[in-house]
């Protein structure tokens, strides 16, 4: 068993847990149900935002601890001040370390926050929204066509936007109507080994109109460069921030080297 297939089996039982806790109904009287959402899409089209994506992210399976005393408040005010296009807040526990509590105490940012986590169930739609999620993340490693599908036209029906992250060419199969932003992993998720140049081989055989998305093992501004040189709106980076002793810092320098390139 790969650590993808680990992380999965342990997701199942936890949403049947978190089930047993909340019903679907008390999370339907959450106060952020009925927030109007703030849109992924707009905000990687805004030219005043830079199109990164920056994730909040305390450890990781392949990395061990990364970042075990940043505050969620601080980290994400410094992302949403130096032009981050939207938040990534990492909700599972086991693996990751994050927690729902993460991605609520980062909800006063204006900003639109993707749940990050391992969707398998409709119930973490309800979850996302009654959080303070603006968008979801479906993993197609982890997913059917028919699953994807149903998860994503789901999600939008309760106003979430979805990102379908794919690592591979056959996994392109799992792009419907209801996926508009597709993400392409440089990691792969049964290695955890990276391929930065895995989303330059795959983004030519995305249909067009969807926004491209490069998604981890991006440490340089020249990676940003190259990608949307190749037509790619999006970029999420978490732990090249999160690895630094002040991730706020280590955002703002980054943006700022990027656009001393882009002058």
């Amino acid at each position: 068993m790969n650590i993808l297939d680990t992380i999965i089996a342990r997701k199942r039982e936890e949403v049947a847990e978190r089930k047993q806790g909340t019903a679907v109904a008390q999370l339907l009287l959450s106060p952020a149900f009925n927030r109007a959402t703030f849109s992924l899409r707009a905000s990687l089209l805004n030219e005043n935002r830079n199109g990164i994506i920056a994730e909040f992210k305390r450890r990781s399976p392949s990395k061990g601890v990364i970042n075990a005393t940043a505050k969620v408040e601080d980290v994400t005010r410094a992302y949403a001040g130096n032009g981050a296009a939207a938040l990534s807040i990492l909700t599972d526990t086991d693996f990751f370390g994050g927690s729902t509590a993460d991605l609520v105490a980062a909800r006063f940012n204006q900003l639109p926050i993707l749940r990050k986590d391992f969707v398998v169930d409709e119930y973490q739609l309800f979850e996302a929204k009654a959080m303070g999620a603006d968008v979801i993340l479906l993993i197609a490693a982890c997913l059917s066509p028919e699953e994807v599908y149903t998860l994503a036209k789901k999600a939008r029906s309760l106003g979430l936007e979805v990102l379908l992250e794919l690592h591979a060419e056959e996994e392109l199969q799992h792009i419907n109507e209801f996926t508009e932003i597709v993400g392409i992993n440089n990691r792969d998720l049964k290695t955890f080994q990276v391929d930065i140049d895995r989303s330059l081989r795959m983004a030519a055989q995305l249909p067009t109109g969807l926004l491209k998305i490069a998604e981890s093992g991006i440490d340089q501004v020249e990676n940003v460069q190259r990608f949307r040189e190749n037509g790619f709106h999006g970029f999420l980076i978490g732990e090249q921030f999160m690895k630094a002793p002040d991730p706020a810092i280590a955002f703002q320098q980054f943006v700022k080297a990027l656009h001393k390139l882009s002058e």
